[in-house]
């Protein structure tokens, strides 16, 4: 997530004291409304293309993610991880992050807190908390292969 100057939010820091009901109530309310800015072909999520694009930001094409249930998919499943943010606006978690199929880490960002609405985006190769969602996201896969409950 970049701030107007350019720079990625320091804020951001994972959570880590999330109970397995907590992260499931969370995953059963989320919600995908998506941004027609992160894609390629829109009206594949049902939006409608914006009006004035910018070309700076990342695209959910670029990870591999060119529909609405893929989409939707991460955001439960990031939330079924618990992998989402201290920061908390009313109910929800700021963010939600999962991780691709081929590795590559998403970004969910609250978009409507009164509903529970995200949208969500591809992590730049630039941005320092990449490496820590990968590293969650990764001990997460070796918990499930050892046969832990998450």
């Amino acid at each position: 997530m970049k701030t107007r100057n350019g720079l990625f939010n320091p804020k951001r820091k994972l959570q880590s004291q999330l109970s397995s009901e907590q992260c499931a109530s969370l995953a059963r309310a989320v919600k995908y409304t998506g941004n027609p800015e992160h894609k390629r072909n829109p009206g594949n999520f049902g939006l409608t293309p914006p009006a004035d694009a910018r070309p700076h930001k990342t695209l959910c094409d670029d990870a591999g993610i060119f529909d609405k249930k893929v989409a939707e998919s991460l955001l439960s499943e990031g939330a079924r991880n618990g992998v989402v943010s201290v920061q908390m606006k009313g109910d929800w978690p700021q963010n939600i992050w999962a991780v691709t199929a081929e590795g590559h880490p998403v970004e969910a960002q609250l978009e409507n807190q009164d509903k529970g609405t995200y949208h969500s985006y591809p992590m730049p190769a630039s941005d320092p908390m990449r490496l820590e969602i990968l590293k969650r996201w990764n001990s997460l896969a070796i918990g499930r292969e050892a046969g832990h409950a998450l």
